[in-house]
């Protein structure tokens, strides 16, 4: 799976912990309400968080509050189906790092996902 693939939101919906801990790139998967459901272990060395303080929060506003925006959660909010990338920059724990997002929403998945490469 590539950050590119044409299809990941369907490949992500199906992707189990150990294939999302192979990707070369940060992956958050979040139910429709903003809950961390998956978290892998590229964006946790990169965030510099681990699954467990992140896993069953809520994204928005207790692990990345820097996304509560209309930049990135009121997307989420706005649309049944999404897929836009867009240059960031994270300030989470005062560390400024600037990635690359792509934001994935699939129609009746009940999923959403924020993917997360170095820029």
């Amino acid at each position: 799976m590539d950050f590119s693939d044409v299809n990941i939101g369907d490949v992500l919906a199906d992707a189990d912990e150990a294939s999302l801990d192979a990707l070369e790139f940060g992956v958050i998967g979040m139910n429709l309400d903003g809950v961390v459901t998956a978290y892998n272990s590229y964006e946790s060395r990169m965030a510099g968080l681990s699954r467990a303080r992140v896993v069953g929060k809520h994204f928005f506003t207790e692990v990345a509050p820097c996304t509560n925006n209309f930049l990135v959660a009121s997307r989420f909010e706005e649309c049944a189906v999404l897929d836009e990338q867009l240059p960031y920059v994270f300030t989470v724990r005062m560390r400024p790092r600037s990635v690359e997002l792509r934001l994935v929403k699939v129609r009746d998945s009940g999923s959403q996902y924020v993917l997360v490469r170095p820029r």
